[in-house]
């Protein structure tokens, strides 16, 4: 009876229930004495914030990760962000696989359906590449990071450091335990001016936020852009677009704001991390609240496009974006159909684009809204705070720890929304079986 039960939740509402069990056992742990530096209990807006934060691979905090949490809550909250940032689905499955060697028909939807492939064959093998692109990545990363911080911390600390960071960067997370060593919320301000951990954690960051399905593409098409699939076109040619773009922008628009002063080499560095950042990431080596309005206002747009589909980062991702371009495009050309790279883009993306676009603005607009009635923060942060939660990006200009309990909460649920996708959640909830509609008669309406 339970197993019949169990068949006949959907895929979507499985892994919702999947991703809200790990958050509630997360915020159960984080709030023992032991997870605490103090060795005292820790309130359930905190762990329970943090739980959220760390499983949705946001990095909002409410108390400095490096000083607040003992060293055994900051493995628990490392554990959070692996299992959010691959996938509670995928996690499972691969434990699975490695247990029986094989997974039936139903978990194989179940993960193709969590790891964003786009057909049945092969998910086996999919996350199995997930995990290996995921412990590779994330070991070079941390090989990389260690050449600067064990001279700097010593060896224990530099490899925790290096580990930590490492795998913070690739599933997007933001989270940082750099408080202890150069004060509370300082991310990688130190590090600002050094290109090889900025670069490395940049590099990190659009590893993982590319999309797992991506790599396996380009893996198999052994680099050659041509015989990549549509997919994977859209999303590397956005990608690189919106980094470059990015980067171009806040070098223009930080000049005599948050970059006053520095050479143009470190403008450069600098324009670079917070393009990469802000797609998802969340750590930041220039303070947020000294952006520019066009800096901030680039910053949110960034936040909200995030990064590809099946990876670790949230956001309205790189092909939703990518679609409504190539849509306006051919609409201004009065073209019948929707093309890119000689292929024709499907009427149901070009509708899914639309209505993700309009969930996320809407999202946040009436988000900030309430927030602003209840907080006496102006426009400019609360929007700001807003994008960063459904974006699961973690930047802050530093109003996080100040707000009340039901910003908390709206604040939580965007970055859950952000994790598990805006429509994906619309869909678990709302979903059941009704019978095909009658098709209505159609009538023309003006637009625009």
């Amino acid at each position: 009876m339970k197993i019949s039960k169990r068949r006949k939740l959907s895929y979507m509402r499985i892994i919702l229930l999947g991703y809200l069990g790990i958050i509630f056992i997360g915020a159960l742990i984080l709030s023992l004495p032991v997870s605490s530096a103090d060795g005292s209990w820790t309130g359930p807006q905190t762990s329970f914030f943090t739980s959220v934060s760390s499983v949705c691979v946001t990095g909002l905090i409410v108390v400095d990760t490096a000083t607040y949490w003992s060293l055994f809550g900051q493995i628990v909250i490392l554990c959070l962000i692996q299992i959010g940032g691959l996938g509670i689905v995928t996690v499972l499955t691969m434990a699975t696989v490695m247990l029986r060697g094989h997974i039936g028909l139903h978990d194989s939807r179940l993960a193709m359906q969590s790891a964003g492939a786009m057909k049945l064959s092969g998910v086996s093998a999919l996350v199995k590449k997930i995990h290996l692109i995921a412990l590779s990545s994330e070991g070079i990363g941390a090989v990389v990071l260690a050449i600067r911080f064990i001279p700097e911390m010593g060896p224990l600390r530099g490899i925790y450091y290096a580990v930590f960071h490492s795998v913070s960067a690739f599933c997007n997370a933001g989270f940082d335990v750099m408080g202890s060593r150069y004060g509370k919320f300082s991310s990688f301000t130190f590090w600002r001016g050094d290109p090889l951990v900025c670069i490395t954690i940049m590099a990190l960051i659009v590893t993982g936020g590319l999309g797992f399905f991506v790599w396996d593409d380009v893996a198999r098409s052994k680099l050659k852009f041509k015989k990549f699939s549509l997919h994977s076109k859209i999303v590397i040619c956005t990608t690189a677009v919106l980094l470059v773009a990015g980067a171009v922008g806040f070098f223009i628009f930080e000049r005599d704001s948050s970059m006053a002063g520095a050479s143009t080499p470190q403008r450069i560095l600098d324009s670079f991390f917070q393009s990469v950042t802000a797609r998802t990431a969340g750590f930041n080596t220039i303070d947020q609240a000294a952006l520019s309005g066009s800096g901030n206002l680039l910053t949110n747009i960034l936040m909200l496009i995030g990064g590809s589909p099946g990876s670790t980062a949230g956001g309205m991702k790189t092909t939703t974006i990518a679609v409504l371009f190539i849509c306006v495009f051919s609409s201004s050309r009065n073209y019948t159909t929707d093309k890119a790279f000689k292929r024709r883009i499907e009427p149901a993306a070009i509708r899914q684009a639309g209505a993700i676009l309009t969930f996320y603005l809407s999202f946040v607009l009436l988000s900030s809204l309430v927030i602003m009635a209840i907080e006496p923060f102006g426009l400019k942060e609360v929007v700001f705070e807003c994008c960063s939660a459904i974006g699961t990006v973690g930047v802050t200009t530093g109003i996080t720890p100040q707000l009340c309990i039901a910003s908390r909460i709206i604040i939580m649920l965007m970055m859950f929304t952000g994790r598990i996708g805006g429509m994906s959640l619309a869909i678990a909830l709302a979903e059941k079986r009704t019978p095909v509609p009658v098709q209505r008669p159609t009538e023309k309406i003006m637009i625009g």
